[in-house]
């Protein structure tokens, strides 16, 4: 995942032990923070070089069955020159992920379709589906090259060349934004771990704001690294796990991170 963004410093007891959040701004850079929230660089500095970025120093994930709900929408995107993210099946042919990993840094421009596929169910070498993208769209706005103003639009809406016909492996998009401290998930294919799905099943949504473009973004303290951009950020509804957003990017210094608001992404043809 992309060093970029982070946000908000406040306390709250998870399972035993209080876990941090930060408060930062959508940046290029890490973010600073402190135990007490008083925004010590230092501190942070420190901290940074032994944290693995959006996990913080008590790791939280763990090993989830990519085969049963609601883990069983996920799926690895992946790129024939090699690129790994996150992403969840929307509808049969539809694939939601985050746009920066499309993005060729090296060429300065995406990937074409064809050459991504979507690795439904995946786990160590086994998958419940293997289809490739046929055409992608990125989210409005979102520039590579302004990460930190266009955050809110990194995502990307994959078609795939054929329909995956497994109605019980698509997950639903929330209706409406979570509110503060809303409980959530949060599961996909860390770099550190990408054989399988990881998940943070005891994580909480941590603040709305908006990127200088007015893009809605979700912030929350869900533990995810690398390679789990694109995974969906998901509440309870109705008693049904729905996504919430896309994951788009981790905290620098720690746990949580941000996701972009996916009742913003418009489905269907």
């Amino acid at each position: 995942m992309l060093s970029r963004l982070l946000v908000l410093v406040h306390r709250r007891k998870r399972s035993e032990q209080l876990r941090l959040r930060q408060r930062c701004t959508i940046s290029l850079t890490t973010c600073s923070f402190d135990p007490n929230g008083r925004g010590s660089s230092v501190w942070a500095a420190a901290l940074a070089a032994s944290l693995l970025p959006g996990v913080g120093p008590a790791d939280p994930r763990v090993p989830v069955d990519a085969a049963q709900p609601p883990w069983r929408a996920l799926g690895r995107v992946q790129t024939e020159l090699g690129g790994r993210c996150t992403g969840f099946l929307v509808e049969k042919r539809t694939v939601l992920t985050a746009a920066h990993c499309l993005y060729r840094r090296t060429t300065g421009a995406y990937v074409q379709p064809g050459s991504v596929h979507f690795l439904l169910g995946y786990d160590r070498g086994r998958y419940a589906a293997h289809v490739r993208v046929a055409a992608f769209t990125i989210g409005p706005g979102y520039d590579p090259a302004r990460e930190g103003e266009t955050i809110g639009a990194d995502w990307a809406k994959l078609t795939l060349a054929a329909p995956i016909e497994a109605a019980d492996r698509i997950i639903a998009v929330a209706s409406s934004l979570p509110a503060l401290d809303t409980p959530a998930r949060l599961a996909g294919y860390g770099r550190d771990r990408a054989e399988m799905v990881d998940a943070d099943t005891r994580c909480a949504v941590t603040g709305i704001l908006r990127d200088p473009g007015g893009r809605v973004l979700i912030t929350h303290d869900c533990a995810g690294t690398a390679g789990t951009s694109g995974a969906p950020l998901m509440i309870e509804e109705d008693g049904v796990w729905k996504a919430a957003g896309v994951q788009v990017a981790a905290s620098q210094n720690g746990g949580g991170g941000v996701a972009a608001a996916a009742s913003d992404i418009k489905l269907g043809r």
